[in-house]
């Protein structure tokens, strides 16, 4: 019964985000979405509903390096998606938290794509 709820107050707290946020193809949205063990980030042109990149903690270039726990994996995810990012043109977004709090691996990974080089 709390499982639910607290993802029925995730679902409503990224609808709320969503009705202000929207990705264009000058500033797409870094979406992002963590699970209890990996975390995922992509960017999206929501005129277009396409998804111009996605990074996650299964990217192969990630699973190789040595990683302190899921906040250090957070933050490199967040580095790679930068990086990747800025070398397909894209030096600006929007940040979608996806409903939850910006606070440890949201965080981390925000301040990953911001030490690559990425605006928000």
């Amino acid at each position: 019964m709390v499982l639910k709820a607290s993802l029925n107050a995730r679902e409503r707290r990224h609808r709320r985000v969503r009705k202000r946020i929207f990705g264009t193809a000058e500033r797409p949205r870094l979406a992002v979405f963590r699970s209890l063990k990996h975390i995922y980030a992509q960017l999206i042109i929501d005129g277009e509903s396409r998804t111009v990149l996605s990074v996650s903690s299964l990217d192969p270039q990630l699973r190789t390096a040595g990683v302190d726990g899921k906040s250090d994996m957070a933050r490199r995810v967040g580095q790679l998606l930068g990086e990747r990012a800025i070398a397909a043109g894209i030096e600006a977004c929007v940040f979608d938290r996806g409903g939850y709090l910006y606070h440890g691996r949201v965080a981390a990974l925000a301040e990953g794509a911001r030490a690559a080089g990425l605006k928000f």
